[in-house]
C-alpha cells in the first residue's frame, strides 16, 4: 500500500473505460490507480511489463483478466459486464435494420439470454469460450447473413476485421466500482511482496540504460520501457532474437522512427532456461525536414489509420459493387471521384491494402498541400517518387492544381510510363450537380483510368439512423459517454439535412452533439441549433437523387480484411 492507499494497475481494454476508471478512482480515498490500454495479448504484456513495479493488485476486464491471471501472482479482479451495461448496448442497436446477433464469453451472453427473456427480446445469441474461437464464430455468422455483432472488445475487434459492423459492451460506472472495492479488501492480503526483488529492480531502474529481458521464445520477462517509451522498441528486439542467441554477446545499432539505438544482447542462462538480455541507449538523430504534400505509407499504417477511421465504425460504403475484385487485383489506374467528405482517401487506401502492390510503400501527394518545394522535388528531382517502381502512388486532390501543373504532371505520367510502372490513384473532388472537369476528363480517357464514385450522404438518407447508432456507440467508448440515441425529431432533423460536406461534416456533427449532451437522449433542441449554425455556410444543393454512379461505392470493409 502507498499512504494508506491501495496501489493498482488498471489495464482497460479500451480508452473510455481508461477514462471512467480514473475519475472513480479519484474520487476514492482508499485507492491509487494507474491504467492502461490494451486487450488480451497486449493487456497481459503490459502488466508483465510493470510486474517489477510495487502493485498490489491489477484490475481488468474479461479475457484480458484471465490472461494476466495466469502470468502474475498478484491477486487479478476482474470487472464484471452488468445486465444493465449489456441492455444499453441492445437500445443503441435498435435502429439497426440488418441482422445481428450477440457474441461473447460466458461472462456476456448468461445475463443476455436472462435480459432476453425477461424482456421478451429475441436476439440471436451466440457464447465462445477461448480467443481462438471467436475468428471461426464471427466468420460462421458473417456467413449466415449476420451484419452486425454486440460482444466484448475482441468480438468487436474481429467483427470489423472481417468485414462486420459491431458494438462494443462497456462497463458501466457501477461495474467498475465493484471491482474497486473487491480490490481494496483482497490487497490486504498482498502487502509484503517480494522485497528483495523490489530492491533489484529499483537498481535498475535508475541505471542510465533501458534494460529488457527475452526468454527464448521471445516472451517478455523484464523490462525497464514506460508508457512513454517507444512502443516499437520490444518489436525490434524480438526479430533480434535468432542472433542473440548465436552468440554469448551481440552489439547493433537500430534507427527507430528517427532515434538511433546503441543495443547490446547478453545470453543469461538461469535454472536450465536460457534468456536473452537487451541493454540500450538513445540518441537522436538529425532528420532533414519533411516535404509539404508527400506522405509514405506501408499496409499496416493504412490499416490502423481505416480501422480507426469513421468509415471503419459506420461502414458508409454501401454494398459491394459488381467488378470490385477485377479493379483491386487489376494495374489499371483508377480515378477517384466524390464530393468533399465522401471517403475518397479511405478507398484509395483500401485499393492499395487488397492489392498486388501491397507490399511495398503507399505514397500519398496531396495536390493540395503542395508548395514550389516539393512540386519541383516530385516533377524534377531524381529521388521523386515518379522514378520508383512497384509502388502505389496516389494523387489526391488533382483538381487543386493550377491548369499548367495539371497539364504539365499528365504530360510526366503518360513520358514516363508511370502507369506500367506503379499503380496510380487519383482522386478528384466534384461539385454537387456538377460534371467533372475537361483536365480531368482527360485524365480518365488519355490513362484508360477505372473510375469510381463515392455517394454523397444526401443520397443514403435512409441509412443515416443505423449511422448515428453505429458511431454514438464508438463516441461513448471514446468519450466515456452512456447516450442511447436520438430524441425522435431530433434524428428526424438529421435526416432533413442535406450535408454539404458529407460524412466529414456528419462526424464533426455527431461529435459536438455527443459532448454537449449529458442526458441518455440527444434532443431536438441541440440539433436545431448546432445544424442553424451550419445551414449559414452551406452551398445550395438539389434534392437526393440516384444519378452518378458508374462503379457505385466500395464496401472497404469487407475487402480489408
Amino acid at each position: 500500500m502507498e499512504n494508506g492507499k491501495v496501489k493498482a494497475l488498471g489495464i482497460a481494454p479500451y480508452e473510455g473505460m481508461k477514462s471512467i476508471m480514473l475519475k472513480l478512482a479519484a474520487e476514492r480515498d482508499d485507492i491509487a490507480l494507474d491504467v492502461y490500454v490494451g486487450d488480451l495479448n497486449q493487456g497481459a504484456e503490459i502488466a508483465q511489463r510493470n510486474f517489477h513495479s510495487d502493485y498490489d493488485v491489477i484490475i481488468s476486464r474479461g479475457g484480458t483478466a484471465e490472461m494476466i491471471g495466469k502470468i502474475t501472482d498478484l491477486p487479478v479482479i476482474e470487472i464484471t459486464l452488468s445486465v444493465y451495461d449489456i441492455l444499453r448496448a441492445i437500445k443503441l442497436a435498435e435502429n439497426y435494420s440488418n441482422r445481428y446477433a450477440i457474441v461473447g464469453f460466458p461472462s456476456i451472453t448468461s445475463s443476455a439470454h436472462l435480459l432476453c427473456d425477461l424482456l421478451q427480446y429475441k436476439i440471436d445469441i451466440f457464447t465462445i469460450h477461448d480467443a481462438e474461437e471467436v475468428q471461426d464464430t464471427v466468420k460462421d455468422l458473417k456467413a449466415k447473413g449476420y451484419r452486425m455483432l454486440l460482444g466484448d472488445m475482441i468480438a468487436n475487434t474481429t467483427a470489423k476485421r472481417l468485414g462486420l459492423n459491431a458494438i462494443l459492451i462497456t462497463s458501466g460506472n457501477e461495474s467498475i466500482q465493484n471491482a474497486f472495492d473487491q480490490s481494496v479488501k483482497l490487497s490486504t492480503a498482498f502487502i509484503s511482496l517480494k522485497a528483495e526483488s523490489r530492491f533489484l529492480s529499483n537498481i535498475l531502474q535508475k541505471a542510465n540504460n533501458h534494460t529488457v529481458v527475452l526468454n527464448s521464445d521471445g516472451n517478455l520477462f523484464f523490462s525497464t520501457l514506460t508508457a512513454d517509451d517507444n512502443p516499437h522498441i520490444l518489436e525490434v528486439l524480438k526479430k533480434e532474437l535468432p542472433l542473440s542467441l548465436a552468440s554469448v554477446e551481440h552489439k547493433f545499432f537500430k534507427n527507430i522512427e528517427g532515434t538511433l539505438y546503441s543495443i547490446t544482447s547478453r545470453q543469461i542462462i538461469s535454472l536450465q532456461q536460457v534468456y536473452i538480455a537487451y541493454y540500450f541507449t538513445a540518441g537522436h538523430i538529425p532528420v532533414s525536414g519533411s516535404k509539404y504534400g508527400l506522405k509514405y505509407s506501408n499496409r499496416d499504417d493504412i490499416e490502423e489509420q481505416f480501422f480507426n477511421s469513421f468509415y471503419s465504425v459506420v461502414g458508409t460504403t454501401g454494398d459491394i459493387p459488381p467488378g470490385m475484385e477485377q479493379i483491386i487485383q487489376s494495374d489499371f489506374p483508377v480515378m477517384i471521384i466524390g464530393e468533399s467528405g465522401t471517403g475518397k482517401k479511405q478507398a484509395a487506401g483500401i485499393l492499395y491494402a487488397r492489392s498486388s502492390f501491397s507490399h511495398n510503400p503507399f505514397i500519398t501527394i496531396d495536390c493540395s498541400l503542395l508548395n514550389d518545394k516539393t512540386w519541383n522535388f516530385i516533377t524534377n528531382h531524381y529521388n521523386s517518387p515518379f522514378n520508383d517502381n512497384h509502388n502505389t502512388i496516389y494523387l489526391c486532390n488533382i483538381g487543386s492544381l493550377s491548369a499548367q501543373q495539371q497539364k504539365q504532371l499528365l504530360s510526366i505520367v503518360i513520358d514516363m510510363d508511370l502507369c506500367k510502372r506503379n499503380r496510380v490513384i487519383f482522386s478528384y473532388v466534384s461539385q454537387p450537380n456538377q460534371p467533372c472537369s475537361d483536365t480531368v476528363m482527360e485524365f480518365i480517357n488519355l490513362l484508360s483510368c477505372l473510375t469510381i464514385h463515392m455517394k454523397p450522404l444526401r443520397e443514403r438518407i435512409e441509412e443515416i439512423p443505423t449511422f448515428t447508432s453505429l458511431y454514438l456507440n464508438d463516441l461513448n467508448v471514446k468519450l466515456a459517454k452512456q447516450i442511447i440515441g436520438f430524441e425522435p425529431e431530433a434524428l428526424k432533423r438529421i435526416k432533413g439535412y442535406l450535408w454539404p460536406h458529407n460524412y466529414t461534416q456528419f462526424k464533426r456533427i455527431l461529435i459536438e452533439l455527443v459532448l454537449m449532451t449529458s442526458a441518455p437522449y440527444i434532443c431536438e433542441q441541440d440539433v436545431a441549433a448546432i445544424l442553424e449554425k451550419e445551414q449559414e455556410n452551406q452551398p445550395v444543393l438539389a434534392t437526393p437523387s440516384t444519378h452518378g454512379t458508374i462503379w457505385g461505392e466500395l464496401n472497404i470493409k469487407r475487402y480489408l480484411k
